[in-house]
């Protein structure tokens, strides 16, 4: 197995208010299929799905946890501390919930955390010791 993710699928339980949310954010949808219900947005290298909460739970065959935390965090890492805030900021106005204001946090960074409309939970972030390319590739020791 190659070491790389193609696509995150997230289970969303209102696929018109999910989509609503990452077009707010000034997301450009690359494919959306009515007829399955699937919308998908192409990220650097990789592809972010949104599919019907119950026709992923019945595709894959699982139980849907009732905490509201499926212990997964989108990371979105940033080129400045000041990003950091306007990107939470967007994500509020969009319609997501700030879990976590930005703060320094122990390894020398600074992040925050949003969920979005379906509970999904991203942290913002700027690390310094991992610069990022020019079209915001991330790789953990920094591109380039």
């Amino acid at each position: 197995m190659e070491q790389r993710i193609s696509i995150i699928t997230l289970g969303v339980k209102d696929i018109k208010k999910a989509q609503a949310f990452y077009d707010a954010l000034g997301w450009k949808v690359a494919s959306e299929d009515q007829a399955e219900q699937i919308v998908a947005y192409d990220l650097s290298g990789m592809t972010l799905a949104l599919y019907p909460l119950e026709k992923l739970v019945e595709e894959a065959k699982v139980n849907v946890q009732s905490s509201g935390y499926s212990t997964i965090t989108i990371a979105y890492n940033v080129r400045s501390d000041s990003e950091v805030d306007a990107v939470l900021k967007e994500a509020v106005t969009a319609g997501g919930k700030l879990v976590k204001p930005a703060e320094k946090v122990f390894w020398g960074g600074y992040s925050g955390y949003f969920a979005d409309p379906d509970g999904n939970l991203w942290e913002v972030a700027h690390n310094p010791f991992s610069k990022l390319g020019p079209n915001g590739e991330f790789q953990w020791k920094g591109v380039g």
